[in-house]
């Protein structure tokens, strides 16, 4: 836990998440193919960690874009590993069958982005109930006591 805490907290618009998840794919794919000859086991493994930052630097407002900007890094970071014998028809068809044939790591991390986001929602959600209990309770209080209320 104390590991946690020492990580970055950055928190991202949904826009620069996106950005950022769109730039880390695009070079890990870089890095796949100089490396490992783009390989899609190595792309995906990369890809899961990624999409979970990106899901957890979102700021709170924005946590619906999470779940929607990963799928789209995915497909920019399969360029460089995708193939293709030259033009711009035959590298979109060969990221396209790439998305096709790698679907399950897509999925994978689509998850992951979208289980984190969730999670954060309910607990933002329950955090703000807690605070509006509490200041009703304080209300409450300083009704039965004749004092004005400390909320306003």
């Amino acid at each position: 836990m104390l590991a946690l805490r020492r990580l970055p907290n950055p928190r991202l618009t949904g826009l620069g998440s996106g950005l950022f998840a769109a730039a880390v794919m695009l070079v890990l794919g870089g890095l796949d193919q100089l490396l490992f000859d783009g390989s899609p086991i190595v792309y995906g493994l990369l890809f899961l960690p990624v999409s979970a930052l990106t899901a957890l630097w979102v700021r709170p407002a924005d946590l619906v874009t999470a779940p929607i900007a990963v799928p789209i890094a995915f497909a920019v970071g399969l360029v460089p590993i995708a193939g293709g014998a030259g033009g711009f028809g035959s590298r979109l068809m060969a990221v396209v069958t790439a998305l096709a044939v790698h679907a399950g790591w897509l999925y994978g991390g689509t998850l992951v982005a979208g289980v984190i986001a969730t999670v954060r929602k309910v607990r933002l959600m329950a955090r703000r109930r807690a605070a509006q209990a509490a200041a009703h309770a304080a209300a409450r209080r300083a009704a039965r006591r004749g004092t004005p209320d400390p909320v306003e």
